[in-house]
């Protein structure tokens, strides 16, 4: 009796699951969405210091991660929660400004998402909290006939890392997710 060696077929196996481009999401890829919110480049902050209506205004997260503050200059926002960032900003102010400043940071409008692939206008939108994979993609002109309607491909920056995930369309977005629809097979 001849004997087959199992090693060629899962070589064969391997290579096959290989090709099919499936990731599974990454553990940290949901503990993000538990976290403290992190500012990054396009959000918009509202900034109130009271009783110095001078400094109080709405601020933009700069490419580079700052916020332009008058008397202090730029102050570094991305990474930071917005607690952070209003101790960092009371901080500088204490440097021969202000005695002992009150300051209150709120985020006004977030970054936005993109939504691409298999979708009716695919593009970029406002987030707002709450916000599905399966909203998003009716925002962006619903999914096209070609479109695989189960999962989802999520890109996410975690930490200054960039994971992707498949998930479900039911699962939530965060501010700056790429949502990528892919096309069904059959």
């Amino acid at each position: 009796m001849k004997k087959t060696s199992i090693i060629p077929l899962l070589a064969l196996a391997l290579i096959a699951g290989g090709c099919s481009g499936y990731r599974p999401t990454p553990s940290a890829f949901h503990a993000a969405l538990n976290q403290p919110y992190r500012l990054g480049a396009g959000d918009r902050v509202r900034i109130t210091v009271f009783e110095q209506d001078s400094l109080t205004n709405t601020y933009s997260v700069d490419a580079s991660g700052y916020i332009a503050f008058p008397l202090v200059g730029a102050v570094a926002a991305r990474g930071r929660s917005v607690q952070e960032l209003e101790g960092a900003i009371a901080a500088k102010l204490r440097e021969g400004f202000l005695r002992d400043p009150d300051v209150s940071v709120e985020v006004d409008q977030y970054r936005p998402i993109f939504v691409m692939g298999e979708v009716g206008a695919a593009g970029q939108y406002s987030y707002v909290p709450g916000l599905t994979a399966q909203k998003a993609v009716a925002t962006a002109g619903g999914f096209t006939p070609r479109a695989n309607q189960g999962t989802v491909d999520i890109t996410r920056d975690i930490n200054g890392k960039v994971m992707t995930g498949r998930v479900i369309t039911s699962d939530p977005l965060m501010p700056g997710d790429t949502v990528y629809v892919r096309e069904r097979l059959f």
